[in-house]
């Protein structure tokens, strides 16, 4: 028997940045419910919005960029326009060259009209920091690091 917990036990307070997005009407498909690819902009929007927030970062004159290089996402539980939504945001993993996120989705408590604390989705997000001229993998830069470490947390494996 695993010792990984139910991710889907996870709440809002499991994550030490929490990010409020907005939906549009245009997110909604067919079935009335968030577009899945909807969730991948969510995440990345949450990923830079925070970083831009805290650190300076410029993709077209700095020596480095981060380059997704993995992402995916398990869905819980359908949301939709134009339910408030915030975004919890963990690093599970700090290395030399890249970072692991962990991404929940949940209705915003704070906006909400009624409570609902069960998270929806889960994302996963590895970012590559590349040397931008080489696109080689290189160190991720000290002022970027020390923003990350504020926000990893312990996984059991």
């Amino acid at each position: 028997m695993s010792s990984t917990p139910d991710p889907r036990t996870l709440t809002l307070a499991a994550f030490p940045v929490h990010r409020p997005v907005s939906t549009r009407w245009s997110d909604n498909d067919m079935y009335g419910h968030l577009n899945n690819a909807v969730y991948y902009e969510l995440f990345d929007s949450a990923i830079n919005g925070w970083q831009a927030e805290h650190v300076t970062i410029d993709p077209m004159t700095d020596r480095t960029q981060g380059v997704v290089a993995e992402s995916s996402c398990a869905f819980y539980a359908e949301v939709a326009f134009p339910a408030p939504l915030v975004v919890g945001l963990r690093v599970v993993r700090l290395g030399r060259s890249s970072v692991t996120y962990q991404l929940g989705l949940f209705v915003d408590p704070e906006r909400a009209s009624a409570p609902d604390p069960a998270i929806k989705a889960l994302g996963h997000w590895v970012h590559v920091e590349i040397d931008a001229a080489t696109r080689r993998p290189a160190t991720i830069p000290d002022h970027l690091r020390r923003l990350m470490e504020t926000a990893v947390v312990e996984v059991p494996a």
